[in-house]
């Protein structure tokens, strides 16, 4: 007798499939889930790192702009340091002008040759003598100073404290140091308490006649300087 299987009947064989197809819905839907889970997370990332970006775009902005304000601000400074640089240039070269014949002027002389008297009356004046350039008379030179006591005696000897004195107002009225000058002579003005030195630069340049003054107690004053246009004339 042949020996046969047992046979399974149409109930368990359902019951098989249904089991089966159970288990591959619930696969599937896991599948599924875990696809969603997963977009979800990927998507949910780029948004996040989307924000991120656009908040350090945003934040770079505000720090671009707070520095092309600062960088205005710098630039107007700026320009009101070279505006008040230009005024001062300006001031500058209002100081000090130069008249026809090439010697400065202070802004403060008048057109007729004058210093307002605040800055001590200068007077430039044309001479009749052909050797004098120009002659300059200047109401704020002073006396130089004196050590000498009592009588005062007007001394040519080449050597005493009065003579000295004599060669430290020539300077003081020509602006010259005494050891870059020649004393070419220096002679009686015309009275006992008056002088006359003729100096010039060591170069011979420069070229003054100037006229001295004592004045007691005080020393030697500058009262007249003759720029000369020559030393070749009798002293």
């Amino acid at each position: 007798m042949t020996e046969r299987g047992p046979d399974f009947s149409r109930v368990e064989r359902k019951k098989g499939r249904n089991r089966t197809n159970r288990m591959l819905n619930i696969l599937i839907a896991v599948v599924v889930l875990l696809i969603i889970i997963t977009a979800s997370v990927i998507f949910t990332g780029n948004d996040d790192n989307q924000t991120a970006d656009e908040q350090e775009m945003a934040n770079t902005e505000k720090t671009n702009d707070d520095s092309n304000s600062d960088e205005t601000g710098s630039a107007v400074v700026d320009d009101e340091d070279e505006d008040n640089a230009s005024s001062g240039e300006e001031d500058n070269s209002e100081s000090t002008t130069v008249n026809e014949s090439g010697e400065t002027e202070d802004p403060g002389t008048s057109e007729d040759g004058k210093e307002d008297e605040g800055a001590g009356m200068v007077t430039y004046g044309p001479s009749d003598d052909k050797v004098v350039a120009e002659t300059v008379v200047n109401a704020a030179w002073k006396p130089i100073g004196t050590t000498q006591t009592g009588n005062h005696v007007s001394l040519y000897d080449g050597n005493s404290v009065d003579w000295n004195e004599k060669k430290q107002a020539l300077a003081y009225a020509t602006g010259l140091s005494q050891d870059s000058m020649i004393f070419w002579k220096i002679k009686n003005g015309g009275g006992p308490q008056k002088s006359v030195g003729i100096v010039s630069s060591k170069d011979s340049t420069e070229k003054y006649r100037v006229y001295l003054e004592w004045i007691d107690g005080q020393g030697w004053k500058p009262v007249k300087v003759d720029k000369l246009t020559t030393l070749d004339f009798d002293y």
